[in-house]
């Protein structure tokens, strides 16, 4: 494969709402390159992008791929990635070594919550956007109405520069602002088309348009704005260098017409992207930190080696594949690069640029190109590899927090290892999920972006690693308080013939903040106990806390004073005191009358208007108390304060309420007491919960 330098480089990802049609629009393109025979399908499972297993079993995208194609001499580094928010890690990784967004909607399905999210994501990367109206061969399509819904939501410098002339089934032809031109694409999907000038009102409303673009090109830059309003128009080639940087500047944000699945559209989308897309040489400088965490630089030009590691996997066959991006200098197979932030040093093995399941091997990658390596030995994804003689970080991507837990239960005793390691191999891999082993509650909870985020883990843990295990609801850590003051006089005397326990603790409990934990403190006057006892005391208070009086939960928020008591001179000694001190603690927590707490979370639900009364009619019958609700574009975010109980599998709720177009993220709140008409059900259930614990360690 040819060297190519940083300024024929196009690095971008192609993102969009669930279902936009991403995928088929990377292997139009690829068909159009004719890196590819002839398309495939996704029912078929034969695209040149979703070839997991896991891809083919639930027919949507879970990783970013990347794909590679040339176009009018420019290498194309497309990264095509998953809709669905259960995924959205792939995407921020391709976001973090784009050049620009290319954001997918659906013609017939319009504007989604994920379309939002990828548009606020690039923003927040600073990449420029192009936008593409996909799907307009489909029934129920109206261009016009999808433009204005558009140019409203993401701004008036939204501006179509291919224009649908018959959508609907049948769509073949599209009106170029660009040239104004009539394309008319040939059946057969391989991206053929003819051209002949506009005429009539097609000529009119493609000036108009064109019109609007040079305006946008003159506002981005003040000399060609100056020239603009002096002779009305700008020269060829002064139009064409203003483009690129006005869509730099993201004065402008292009919009195409396409049909991804009849290849009509996209062949102009390559042209464009080839000749103004964003290349290296845009983002030539990039920030970074020195191993001391002071501020540093990276440059496109300098010499020295520095790539990102943005995706690690783990192909059959192959083991575990990096996937980098060079920010400088040249990369080459077999060289020894150190990662700062490990503090270690990688040999690198064959490096190769991918295309899907393809890999094909190349002795080196320059600046700014985007390529694999294999078996790295402690680098994951976030890392920076770089020249020992410039050693730098390159900043991590920041994930959103998980919003959906569950517990696995092993099938086959005896793979805890076999477990263990899975579960850390692959959060190394997608730093979205996360997992822990619960002491409290005895389980392991693992954590992510979705159901399906879930099942996926699942599913992979069993095909790589062999475990197979089971996802059920996770327990809820509960806890005991107390509503009232009490007291507690527990005498603890024992004898066994030989020397005897004695130990008499006087403990006084009462509420404390909510929030708080356990207080312990000693007012002790006088002899009757020995201030050495005092660790004692609070050691069997402290495990009488774990156990809980009413449910087997840990009691939190009290405030206990161990103010009195008595000792022997010879029976006396500390397992004595720890006995006393646990028994005294329960019985003055009795004394209290003790109540139950729950764990409440706040929670925030992005949805189209439409959808707002069925979320919040949902959440009433969730015991969940409305916050308030904000309107952010054409989105509402009603927030609202919901016990954890109430949230199993709710981000699932949320995208059949919505038709899948909401979202959630949740975060603890704090404790709160649980109703009393709860709590004989939940001492029930925890009570059993319990007695199959012990049955099932015995």
């Amino acid at each position: 494969m040819k060297d190519y330098s940083s300024s024929d480089l196009r690095n971008f990802a192609v993102l969009g709402h669930a279902s936009s049609g991403k995928t088929m629009l990377t292997e139009a393109m690829l068909a159009c390159a004719g890196r590819i025979g002839r398309m495939g399908s996704i029912a078929a499972g034969t695209t040149a992008s979703d070839y997991h297993a896991s891809e083919h079993q639930h027919q949507i995208s879970v990783h970013a791929t990347l794909l590679n194609l040339e176009w009018q001499n420019r290498k194309f580094n497309l990264l095509d990635t998953p809709g669905y928010s259960d995924f959205i890690s792939e995407g921020l990784g391709a976001l973090r070594v784009g050049d620009f967004a290319l954001i997918v909607i659906n013609a017939a399905h319009g504007l989604g919550v994920g379309t939002d999210a990828v548009w606020d994501y690039a923003t927040h990367f600073g990449l420029p956007k192009i936008l593409v109206v996909n799907a307009l061969d489909k029934v129920n399509t109206n261009f016009d109405t999808l433009l204005s819904e558009t140019r409203n939501h993401f701004g008036k410098n939204v501006l179509p520069l291919a224009i649908p002339l018959d959508a609907g089934p049948g769509f073949s032809r599209v009106l170029d602002v660009m040239r104004n031109e009539v394309v008319t694409y040939k059946p057969g999907g391989d991206g053929r088309y003819t051209e002949a000038p506009a005429t009539g009102a097609d000529a009119e409303r493609v000036q108009q348009f064109h019109r609007q673009l040079i305006e946008f090109v003159a506002e981005s830059d003040d000399t060609l704005m100056e020239r603009f309003f002096e002779k009305g128009i700008l020269a060829e080639d002064e139009f064409r260098a203003g483009l690129h940087q006005a869509i730099q500047k993201q004065v402008l944000v292009p919009l195409f017409a396409v049909s991804a699945e009849t290849n009509v559209g996209v062949a102009r989308l390559m042209d464009f992207i080839a000749k103004y897309g964003s290349s290296p040489l845009d983002r030539a400088e990039v920030p970074a930190s020195d191993p001391t965490g002071a501020p540093a630089a990276v440059q496109l030009a300098q010499p020295e080696p520095v790539a990102f590691i943005f995706k690690t996997m783990n192909e059959p066959g192959v083991g575990e594949l990096s996937l980098f991006r060079v920010y400088s200098g040249t990369l080459k197979g077999s060289s020894e690069l150190r990662n700062v932030s490990r503090d270690v040093t990688e040999r690198l093995g064959q490096l190769y640029v991918l295309n899907g399941h393809e890999r094909t091997p190349v002795q080196q990658l320059g600046a700014g190109d985007l390529g694999a390596v294999v078996k790295l030995r402690s680098t994951h994804t976030g890392d920076t590899l770089t020249s020992p003689r410039f050693p730098v970080v390159l900043p991590k991507v920041e994930y959103p927090a998980p919003n959906i837990h569950g517990a696995l239960r092993l099938r086959s005793r005896g793979d805890e290892d076999k477990l263990a390691v899975g579960l850390a191999a692959l959060h190394q891999e997608d730093p979205t999920f996360h997992y822990r082993v619960d002491d409290e509650l005895h389980q392991t909870i693992v954590s992510g972006q979705g159901e399906i985020h879930l099942q996926v883990i699942v599913e992979r843990l069993q095909r790589r690693f062999g475990v197979v295990v089971t996802l059920e609801e996770p327990g809820i850590p509960y806890r005991e308080t107390i509503r009232s003051k009490g007291e507690s006089r527990y005498r603890h005397k024992k004898q066994t013939g030989g020397a005897g326990q004695f130990a008499e603790v006087w403990l006084r409990v009462e509420p404390g903040p909510r929030d708080s934990g356990v207080e312990f403190k000693q007012s002790l006057v006088g002899t009757n106990v020995d201030r050495v006892f005092v660790p004692s005391v609070e050691k069997g208070v402290q495990t009488a806390c774990k156990e809980g009086d009413l449910a087997g939960v840990r009691v939190t928020d009290i405030k206990v004073d161990f103010y009195d008591g008595k000792m022997h001179p010879v029976d006396s000694k500390d397992i004595a005191f720890q006995v006393a001190g646990f028994h005294a603690f329960k019985e003055a927590c009795a004394a209290a009358g003790s109540v139950l707490l729950e764990p409440i979370f706040i929670i925030a639900v992005t949805v189209p208007d439409e959808y707002v009364g069925a979320i919040m009619g949902d959440l009433s019958s969730r015991r969940g108390q409305i916050l308030g609700v904000e309107t952010e574009g054409h989105f509402q975010i009603i927030r609202a304060q919901v016990p954890q109980k109430e949230l199993y599998h709710y981000s699932t709720i949320v995208r059949s309420l919505t038709s899948g177009r909401g979202r959630h993220a949740e975060k603890f709140s704090h404790y709160s007491e649980l109703p009393a008409e709860f709590a004989p059900k939940l001492l029930a259930d925890l009570k059993a919960r319990r007695a199959a614990m012990a049955a099932a360690a015995k």
